[in-house]
C-alpha cells in the first residue's frame, strides 16, 4: 500500500475524475490509515511504499505490479501521467528480494486488469491494459489466461467489475455484467455458474473493487446490496468508507497490492 500523502485530482484520465471537485486530503488520509490498519487487525502484513509528490496516483498501489508464487510482472501504465510509478514499485521489489521481477513489453496496469483465481488469470481489456499483456503473462506466469473485455468506461478496470472472493479455487468470484461484452459475459457464466451477480447500484458505488482473504471481504460500505449475498456464501462483509479516494475512480481493491 501506498499512502495518500500527495493525493489530489489535477487530471482525468478515467470518467470518476473531475479535477473541478476538490479533494479533502486530511480526509483521504485519514480513510486510508483505516483501511490499512484494519488490514493489521485482521492479522495481515501490510507494507508500504514511500509515496512520490509528483505521482498522486501512487495511492492505487495495485496497478503497480502482478505477484505470482513470489514472482513480478511489473505494469506499464497507458497513460503518461502514471507512467514513472512502474519503476518506483520494481525498484521497491528488487530491494526487498525479490529475484525474478520482470519489466514488461506491452501496457498491463497490474492487479487493475489482472485477477488471479487458483489456477488461472482472469484478464480485463479495453480501456487500458493492451491485449497483447495477456500472452505475455501467460508465458511469465505459466498460467491460464482467460481475456476478458471491458465495454463501460466507468468500469475501466477489471477490479471495478470483477472480485475474486477466494483465490485458493476456481469458483468463486463476484461481478458486474454489464461492465462486459457479451462473449465475456457468456465466458464468466460458463466459469462461474455460481458467481455473485452484482445491481447497478452497487457495482456504481464499486462495490467490486473489494479485496477478500478467503473469509473477510473488505469493500465500500456503499455497496450495501452486496453485505447479505456474501454473508449466505459465509463470508464477513467490511464495509470501509474510502469517498474521497472515490474521486479519482479507486477505493478497497485499487489501494492495495496482494503479494502472493
Amino acid at each position: 500500500m501506498c499512502p495518500p500523502t500527495h493525493f489530489k485530482v489535477t487530471y482525468s484520465i478515467n470518467p470518476w475524475m473531475d479535477p473541478a471537485k476538490p479533494v479533502d486530503l486530511p480526509l483521504a488520509l485519514t480513510q486510508w490509515e483505516q483501511l490499512r490498519d484494519r488490514y493489521r487487525a485482521l492479522g495481515h502484513t501490510v507494507e508500504e511504499l514511500e509515496p512520490h509528490p509528483d505521482l498522486p496516483d501512487m495511492v492505487f498501489a495495485a496497478n503497480g505490479a502482478t505477484v505470482i508464487d513470489g514472482r513480478v510482472l511489473g505494469a506499464r501504465f497507458a497513460h503518461p501521467e502514471r507512467t514513472a510509478e512502474a519503476a518506483v514499485h520494481r525498484a521497491w521489489f528488487r530491494a526487498h528480494g525479490y529475484q525474478d521481477v520482470h519489466e514488461p513489453e506491452h501496457i498491463n496496469e497490474g492487479e487493475g486488469d489482472f485477477a488471479v483465481t487458483a489456477s488461472w488469470i482472469l484478464a480485463g481489456r479495453g480501456f487500458r491494459s493492451s491485449p497483447l499483456s495477456h500472452p505475455e503473462a501467460q508465458e511469465f506466469f505459466g498460467r491460464p489466461v482467460i481475456g476478458l473485455d471491458l465495454v463501460n468506461p466507468r468500469f475501466y478496470h477489471l477490479d471495478t467489475a470483477l472480485c475474486v472472493l477466494d483465490d485458493s479455487t476456481d469458483a468463486d468470484v463476484m461481478y458486474y455484467p454489464e461492465a462486459f461484452s457479451p462473449g465475456s459475459r457468456a465466458v464468466l457464466e460458463r466459469l462461474f455458474p455460481d458467481a455473485i451477480i452484482a445491481e447497478r447500484a452497487d457495482a456504481e458505488a464499486l462495490g467490486l473493487n473489494a479485496v477478500s482473504d478467503g473469509h473477510h471481504v473488505l469493500l465500500p460500505q456503499a455497496a450495501v446490496g452486496l453485505f447479505e449475498p456474501l454473508r449466505q456464501r459465509g463470508y464477513e462483509p467490511i464495509g470501509m468508507d474510502l469517498g474521497e479516494l472515490l474521486k479519482s475512480g479507486g477505493s478497497v481493491k485499487c489501494c492495495t497490492q496482494e503479494l502472493r
